[in-house]
């Protein structure tokens, strides 16, 4: 008879592990609390709506003092530690780098876009969206859903955070951090939506 998952012990993974598989091979993963989560491989919309974003943002700032990144470049989060792989994230200026374990991190995006998937929908509105929300230099953060058209969009004012959320697909999301204008009909261009 075969076990069931949830049944078996949880093997507890130092940060030590955790670098020397990150080191190893060409898939990303995330550290939570002991536990290894592969952030590589993705459902076809997850990679469209990821795609259409950075196409759509990163021509939108190409030739300026922004620059786009995809879900490659990890984010130091230190209220998380160690880092994080949103979708896409915008720095703006010179990019501030940090090595942490020979591993490369951004420590000053500007904006940061995470498009849900069932395995981390809860973290990226909650834990994640706590730690990017701490990092100093972040103005924006987007929560993007896949299976429905609906963004949530985080802007902070002063030392508050706003949210606006959207779901007309032609309705105009302002991204004033870096200048920039997406619509939800481009967003999920080639998504089969319910």
């Amino acid at each position: 008879m075969v076990a069931n998952p949830k049944d078996l012990p949880r093997h507890y993974h130092t940060l030590d592990e955790y670098y020397s598989l990150e080191r190893a091979g060409d898939a990303r993963y995330e550290y939570w609390n002991g536990e290894i989560v592969c952030m590589s491989g993705g459902t076809l919309p997850h990679a469209t709506i990821s795609g259409n974003l950075y196409l759509s943002i990163g021509g939108q700032i190409a030739g300026g003092k922004c620059r786009a990144f995809t879900a490659d470049m990890a984010i130091k989060t230190p209220m998380l530690p160690p880092y994080r792989y949103p979708d896409l994230s915008v720095v703006c200026g010179q990019p501030n780098i940090e090595k942490i374990s020979g591993m490369t991190t951004l420590t000053n995006p500007i904006l940061i876009v995470e498009v849900l998937s069932p395995d981390s929908e809860s973290r990226d509105q909650n834990e994640k969206r706590e730690a990017y929300h701490a990092l100093s230099s972040l103005q924006e953060y987007l929560v993007v859903a896949q299976n429905l058209p609906h963004i949530a969009h985080y802007l902070r004012k002063n030392d508050k955070w706003l949210r606006s959320d959207y779901a007309d697909m032609d309705k105009v999301i302002e991204l004033p951090s870096i200048n920039c204008r997406i619509t939800l009909k481009e967003v999920y261009d080639g998504v089969d939506l319910p």
